[in-house]
């Protein structure tokens, strides 16, 4: 599979400027659209904690019903963190026939949801609550977070050891894939980064210069404003990954922030192609 960035030609939704979501509803996800998949197998869902070297994190497993096991995979949150929305992406996913466990990227601060009421990323008073939240959130304690995090993922035994294990990202979860990537790299074969935020940067402990380190097929999926912002972004990307089973997509007519349905930038047929993208990626290399 080739590096390559194809364009989405569907109707934009309406959204800010900003990079981020816009305003967001954190009491409950937003009504789910017809699947393009199917969701053919019934879920069960869980919480349960995971102790990690700094604390005890909450987390939320979805998972067939029956005895399994099935492939393992692991959904990271945006920068608002485990809530609904992303509860609901779990079960969905898990639908397909996943071991999906969606852990609360703030446990060292507060157990998940982190946040709750409306929430204005243009507001000063709105974004200076993840400032709190973000204590701790280092590229080294998130290499030591997805690596934990993977290795709790296999002792469950609704996760099919025998198989690669698969990671998604959304907004800030995307390079928390990258490291959980690089951390585990024989245990992770498949990864999906969508409207993933700072991939790229200018810094030494750049998530993108990981990719030596990773040996998981790869799927970028950049919004439009983020590519019109940093177009160099993907080129980099790209030019990391030259040498890896990766491709990078530009969903022309998504803001950032597509995928998570609470948002007002919540694009529908972007999220759906999306979400089938991850599909099928997992369902051919989490073998």
């Amino acid at each position: 599979m080739p590096n390559e960035i194809l364009p989405f030609d569907k109707t934009k939704e309406p959204g800010l400027s900003r990079r981020m979501f816009g305003s967001l509803s954190l009491g409950g996800a937003a009504a789910v659209t017809t699947s393009a998949i199917a969701a053919d197998l019934s879920v069960v869902e869980s919480d349960l904690v995971i102790k990690m070297a700094d604390g005890n994190c909450d987390a939320a497993l979805f998972h067939p019903a029956g005895t399994g096991p099935w492939p393992g995979a692991v959904i990271f949150a945006d920068a608002l963190g485990l809530r609904p929305a992303f509860r609901e992406m779990g079960r969905r996913l898990a639908a397909q026939g996943f071991s999906v466990l969606v852990p609360n990227p703030y446990f060292r601060v507060r157990k998940a949801p982190v946040l709750s009421g409306p929430f204005d990323f243009a507001k000063p008073e709105d974004r200076a609550k993840l400032t709190e939240l973000r204590v701790g959130l280092t590229p080294d304690s998130r290499m030591r977070d997805t690596a934990t995090v993977i290795a709790f993922l296999d002792t469950l035994p609704q996760v099919n050891t025998k198989v690669k294990i698969g990671v998604s990202g959304y907004c800030m979860g995307g390079p928390y894939t990258m490291s959980a990537a690089a951390a585990m790299p024989d245990r992770v074969g498949a990864a999906g980064s969508f409207h993933g935020g700072s991939l790229v940067t200018d810094q030494p402990d750049s998530p993108h210069l990981l990719a030596v380190k990773i040996k998981a097929h790869y799927y970028f999926a950049v919004a439009a404003n983020d590519d019109q912002r940093e177009p160099e972004a993907k080129v980099k990307l790209r030019e990391a990954f030259a040498s890896k089973t990766a491709t990078v997509v530009v969903y022309d007519g998504c803001q950032h922030g597509w995928c998570v349905n609470d948002g007002m930038v919540y694009n529908a047929a972007g999220a759906e192609r999306a979400f089938a993208e991850l599909v099928a990626l997992y369902k051919k290399a989490l073998v």
